[in-house]
């Protein structure tokens, strides 16, 4: 579609003097179209979302912003696009360029559909989610049972042919001994586990949490991740 000098850019940093690290995003921009938003943005941004979309900031802006998109039914008509100054889990999950190649693709990109998956408290997972460490627990993906017992930690990853892939890490003596890794696709992985830390996007849930649930959400994403 072309260059889009509409872009609207969301900066989610703490406040409008951005640290050095995210001015090769930033100034790629005129300044009539940043938006200081701060952190994790809510509802204030509601009159912002239309047409294309950039949010700078971390994973759970992001996955803030996102959030927003799903609440207002606009997930089919915005697109979003990322930049970021380093890699985190979502430019490595899409192979987006960080920096100021990642404002280069946010204006003359392309959008493309991406698995978006939700949560059963009210949030979405656009990067990589962690659980544990579990002392005892019971995991499922999908109807196949991937734990029952211990595990150092659970990790959870959007997944473009399934939905998710989950992946158990056990506790292996000396880095060696012990169960790899094992890692298995689906729609949905349920858990039900002693009290744990649940992190979603690099931010945790503000309590211990027994339970939890991660699963495809029925429409996709539209992320400007190709080159126009």
């Amino acid at each position: 579609m072309g260059e889009r000098d509409a872009v609207t850019l969301l900066w989610c940093g703490e406040d409008s003097a951005p640290p050095e690290r995210f001015a090769p995003i930033l100034t790629a921009f005129p300044p009539a179209q940043i938006r200081p938003v701060g952190p994790r943005p809510g509802t204030q941004i509601d009159a912002l979302l239309t047409g294309r979309v950039l949010v700078v900031g971390d994973d759970a802006d992001l996955a803030a912003v996102t959030l927003r998109l799903l609440r207002r039914d606009l997930l089919g008509s915005v697109e979003l696009a990322y930049a970021t100054p380093a890699a985190t889990s979502f430019t490595r999950l899409h192979g987006l360029p960080t920096g100021a190649a990642g404002a280069d693709l946010a204006r003359r990109g392309t959008a493309h559909e991406v698995t978006l998956v939700r949560d059963d408290v009210g949030g979405v997972l656009v990067g990589a989610g962690e659980l544990g460490p579990i002392t005892s627990g019971t995991v499922y993906v999908d109807e196949q049972r991937v734990l029952r017992g211990g595990a150092e930690r659970i990790r959870v990853v959007p997944d473009a042919a399934k939905g998710l892939t989950v992946t158990v890490v056990q506790r292996r003596v000396a880095g060696v001994f012990g169960p790899r890794p094992r890692t298995t696709a689906g729609r949905a992985v349920q858990l039900g586990m002693a009290p744990t830390t649940v992190r979603s996007d690099g931010r945790d849930y503000p309590r211990l949490m027994d339970r939890w649930t991660f699963y495809k959400h029925t429409a996709p994403l539209r992320l400007v991740c190709l080159p126009g």
